[in-house]
Formats: C-alpha cells, structure tokens, sequence
C-alpha cells in the first residue's frame, strides 16, 4: 500500500480555516495545512469531489510546505452558488479569491488543480491573480474541450449518438445513493484503473457520492459545454501534465492536445495503468511532481526567469 495513502480515513487536520469570498459574494471554504512560511501550493479539486481528495498529498507536503486546498463551490464545506452560480468564470473567480485570502502580494506557489480543478486554472490563466501568484501549474487528468466528445465512459463508436448520451449522463438528475458493492463497480470502471485498490476505490466513492446532487448536475452541464481551448495558451507560467493511460473521463488525447498547446509547457507523463483519479490512484507520482515544481519554480526564484525567457 502507498506510503502516502493512509487506511485511517480521520482526514489530516488544518493548522487553520478560513472562508473567501469570490466576486458574486460566494463563500469558499479554505484549508491551511502547514508551516505559514514554507513554499505554497494550491490544490484544487475537481468535479463531485471535495479538499478530502487531495490528503494524500497534504499528508505529505505540509511537513515542508503551506498547503492551501479549498473546497470548490458547491463541493464539500462550500455553499451550493445561487442562480448564474455556475461557469468557468465563476471558477476563475473563485480561484483568484483563494489565491489574494492566502498568499501575501506577490507571493509565489505552485498551482495544482485535477480534472474540474484543472480547468479553473485554466479559466483563471488570464487573470491578474493567477498572473501575480502562480509560479508554476500541474494539471492532472484534465480537458479543456470536447469532453463529452472524447469520453470513453459508454462503450459505443465515437459519434454524434455517444456525445449526446454523455452529454445526458454528465448531467443526470439521478440519486447516486449510498456507496455500496454495486456502486463502488460501476465508479472504479467510470473513474480509475483496473488495478486500483479496494480502499481507494471506497475513499473516491465516498468522496464522489457526498457530492450533493444539484452542484453535480449544474457542474455536469457547464463540463458537457466546456470550451477553454483558447485560455490554454494564456497560461503563461511554467506548466506540467499528468494524464492516466486508461482514464475514460478524459483520456489521454486531452492532456496531449494541452501539452502541445502550453506556452511553457514542460511536458506530459502518462501514468501507466492509472485512470482519470491519479492523486488517489497514484499519490507519489502526482506528490513528487508538486514538489519538483515547488524546487525549480517557488524555492530557487526560476518563476521569473522563466516569464521573462517566455516573454523574449
């Protein structure tokens, strides 16, 4: 079992708590793991998901490092929005409230966001906030387009029928109930590996299925419309990609097409075996990426170089 991914499910707990408001006047619930001045990372999750996704990694980066994870809106300790609550903008929104609440001006970190999570980064690219603060981006099973499209969740030939039944399943009003042996089968296939361990397939289906229902099924129809090829090449800091060869949700064609369009990009790893949850299926690889980028972009000052490398 990963060293990383502890059978205790008490969830590591915060050196303090506090709440961002976002531009609508949403309140996002944030964590703070961590010494306050070590180097800082920024974890967002994704969709149906919440800050508990993410222990792994804060077990293991908050011995040296500020960790920041926040619950997206909707998701976890965050309120469901009101109506117009739901876009990428109200993302980018959300994002850059987190990022001026916890880091001081001008304060660097490295931002790492999976699946929905990625793609408010990627929403937020332009953005002064994530300008100011973001030494450097991990991406981590993400998409930027066409993920009804792409998705290999049915298993029916790609075409215009496939997209408009996952376009109905990202959407689906349905219950997902409580998690159970049948339910833990059809999530390990929808989400992750083959090979995944039992006791992390069972920490993600808790984690998915407290999702309340409405935050997934708004979430559900903004990611069956999303369309952030375009801020792709906004992202301007130095950006890593992390994609699961066997991921259904958004294969593999996804994180090659971002990686080939990154401004700064620094390449793409494909985990072998692993499927669309890799900081739960694959806690060391995705831990020991963050922390490469915090080494090479937030400990040694390279952010700047790297910005004004790009902008000559």
């Amino acid at each position: 079992m990963s060293r990383l991914l502890h059978r205790d499910t008490v969830p590591p707990v915060p050196a303090a708590e506090l709440t961002a408001r976002s531009a609508d006047g949403a309140r996002i619930h944030v964590e703070l793991h961590g010494p306050e001045d070590a180097p800082a990372v920024v974890l967002a999750h994704g969709w149906t998901c919440n800050t508990r996704f993410w222990d792994a990694q804060i077990r293991d980066l908050a011995a040296d490092h500020r960790v920041i994870a926040y619950d997206q809106r909707g998701h976890g300790l965050t309120p469901e929005p009101g109506p117009g609550g739901y876009s990428t903008n109200a993302l980018a929104d959300d994002l850059e409230a987190v990022l001026a609440a916890t880091l001081a001006p001008g304060q660097k970190a490295v931002l790492a966001g999976h699946s929905m999570g990625g793609m408010t980064v990627m929403a937020a690219a332009s953005r002064p906030g994530v300008r100011e603060h973001a030494a450097a981006v991990l991406l981590c099973s993400t998409g930027s387009t066409r993920l009804a499209a792409e998705a290999l969740v049915l298993p029916l030939r790609a075409g215009a029928l496939r997209t408009r039944l996952t376009t109905a399943v990202l959407g689906a009003k349905a219950p997902l109930g409580p998690v159970n042996p049948v339910s833990r089968k059809i999530l390990k296939y929808a989400t992750m590996g083959r090979g995944s361990a039992p006791d992390r397939v069972d920490a993600c289906a808790r984690i998915v299925h407290a999702c309340p229902r409405r935050a997934r099924v708004e979430w559900g129809h903004v990611l069956g419309e999303l369309d952030l090829a375009a801020a792709v090449r906004e992202l301007r800091m130095p950006t890593a990609v992390i994609a699961g060869t066997d991921d259904r949700l958004t294969p593999p064609v996804h994180a090659r097409a971002i990686a080939d369009a990154l401004p700064v990009g620094l390449g793409l790893t494909e985990l072998t075996g692993m499927g669309h949850m890799t900081p739960v299926e694959a806690p060391e690889a995705v831990s020991a990426k963050i922390r490469e980028l915090v080494t090479r972009y937030v400990t040694t000052g390279a952010a700047a170089t790297a910005e004004k490398e790009d902008v000559a």
